[in-house]
């Protein structure tokens, strides 16, 4: 048995934080001072708390080592588990050139790029986070922007700044998830705080996104679509995370707003010239005037029709409670750690959802995907196995990254800095979106920082007396808006619209609202924990 210790180095709670901090600080002036790969610097800060757990904390070496693999196990499934056919379902609609008609598709809803803007950038994007995230938005987005006539740097703002408000639930709530797992916290009630916080930047975002298209102009003459678009998404978003289901929050909440987008009749209106000559100021695809037949457009849309459906079918009682049988719970091997007061960590057990998680429903949808676009099983495989190679740094990258989490969370390392951190008291309501966003803009992504600092969040409150969940939820709502500046994105960005080398000229564009919306999360936050906004909580 170990016991977690709280005060290792000389019985002192700051030298003891110091030291417990050192895996984190490694990882952050790795990927944000040297710019090392981010895999790189995941291997070597999974090193750097393995050796703290070891050397400073006295756990065992072989407790140290099946911890680190039981993170990495969760990293494989379900995180990547979902990334892997999410991404895979889209690879065969490349393959079908079903893309490119669901591309020319969104074009003739309107010719207006400030409402080209909401359709892609928002409410696809916003669909393309729920179903894979990590980064595929931004770059698909960024592409169909430019392909519509947007000037590439324009497209890649745009793409990035809209990649905001489903960041908490994307891949089918991975984010959320991990959160819960990595907490102890119920995955329903962490998922009900970030949908009563997310929602809110989902009210604004459509409004800065027609602004940055076309300046003052473009909010005075389409805030209503805007604003439209906006409401539906939040009141979706909110429904789903807390009466449906996390995993359906932004799938909902996407297809809401551009439901709510395309009935008003304003957002159908043909543009005036001068807003048309002043924006699309890029290369319009010459593609977009080609006329697809019915079947193929209703074909382009299958794959996410299929997984929508699946997804909902998956959510009714009687089918519910059928994969839920095939989930397997056991003690992790050569583990068993106590906190300080002797009570076992949740650490301990590890659950498997082999059928009921989020990734093979995705794989049941894309068979069926596969099906209905006349895939053959060979070429459907292959392009499954290049999806598998096209993630593979990413797949290093997730693995060690939660490796590195569950070590410094099972070896006391995150409660050592959260006591400590709870000193801030009352102040820590508003400092713990920044941690959030700081840990998403140099990981790029909210699962990694969830991963990272929900723990940490979650030992910060309960010494502070604050909600656990209110601080949890914190951190992943507070994150979205790091992925905008995250240099990891900034660089798909880039290379989708053929920008390379000019981060630096998207990160100077996208700063002021990463950090203004922030600004806003942080005060919801803090009028959350005191009795100003706490009737939101549940």
């Amino acid at each position: 048995m170990y016991v977690q210790e709280l005060e290792p180095v000389a019985g002192s709670l700051g030298l003891s934080a110091l030291v417990a901090a050192l895996p984190l600080v490694v990882v952050l002036v790795l990927l944000g001072g040297i710019r090392m790969k981010a895999h790189r610097a995941g291997l070597i800060g999974l090193l750097a708390a393995a050796l703290v757990a070891w050397q400073v904390y006295g756990m065992p070496v072989g407790q140290t080592l099946s911890s680190a693999t039981q993170g990495a196990a969760f990293g494989l499934f379900p995180i990547l588990w979902i990334v892997v056919n999410a991404l895979w379902v889209y690879r065969m609609t490349v393959r079908t050139r079903h893309f490119d008609i669901l591309r020319r598709s969104f074009g003739r809803l309107s010719d207006d790029p400030r409402i080209q803007a909401l359709v892609v950038a928002f409410c696809f994007g916003a669909l393309l986070e729920a179903l894979a995230g990590f980064g595929a938005p931004v770059a698909i987005c960024s592409v169909m922007l430019v392909a519509l006539g947007f000037d590439p740097v324009r497209a890649a703002v745009v793409a990035l700044v809209a990649n905001t408000a489903p960041v908490a639930f994307g891949a089918m709530g991975i984010p959320v998830v991990t959160l819960a797992q990595v907490t102890g916290l119920p995955l329903d009630s962490v998922a009900s705080v970030v949908g009563r916080q997310t929602p809110l930047l989902a009210l604004v975002v459509p409004l800065v996104l027609v602004g940055l298209v076309d300046g003052r102009r473009g909010l005075r003459e389409t805030w209503v679509p805007a604003l439209v678009c906006g409401v539906a998404f939040a009141a979706a978003q909110f429904a789903a995370s807390n009466y449906v289901s996390a995993q359906l929050a932004d799938i909902g909440a996407s297809l809401a707003g551009a439901a709510a987008l395309v009935a008003v009749p304003h957002a159908r209106r043909p543009a005036a010239e001068p807003v048309r000559a002043a924006v699309l100021t890029g290369v319009r695809s010459e593609d977009l005037d080609e006329k697809d037949p019915r079947p193929e457009v209703v074909g382009a849309y299958a794959p996410y029709a299929l997984i929508v459906a699946v997804f909902s079918i998956a959510q009714i009682p009687a089918v519910k409670d059928w994969p839920a049988q095939a989930t397997r719970v056991f003690d992790w091997p050569f583990l068993d750690v106590v906190n300080p007061d002797g009570d076992p960590v949740g650490g301990n057990v590890f659950t498997l959802p082999l059928v009921s998680t989020g990734g093979t429903l995705v794989l049941i949808a894309g068979l069926c995907t596969a099906v209905v676009l006349g895939v053959h099983a060979r070429v459907a495989v292959k392009e499954w196995a290049a999806t598998v190679h096209e993630l593979r740094l990413a797949i290093l990258t997730v693995t060690s990254v939660l490796a590195l989490a569950y070590v410094m969370n099972l070896s006391g390392q995150a409660a050592t800095i959260g006591h400590f951190v709870a000193a801030a008291g009352a102040g820590l309501a508003f400092l713990s979106p920044v941690l959030g966003g700081f840990g998403v803009a140099v990981s790029g992504s909210d699962t990694s920082a969830n991963a990272l600092f929900g723990a940490l969040q979650v030992s910060a409150a309960r010494e502070s007396g604050l909600s656990p969940d209110l601080l949890a939820a914190a951190n992943s709502s507070g994150g979205v808006l790091g992925k905008m500046i995250s240099p990891q994105n900034l660089t798909i960005a880039c290379a989708a619209v053929g920008l390379a080398g000019r981060e630096g000229d998207l990160l100077r564009k996208v700063l002021p609202w990463s950090a203004g919306l922030l600004l806003i999360m942080c005060l919801i936050v803090v009028g959350q924990s005191s009795p100003v906004l706490e009737w939101m909580l549940p």
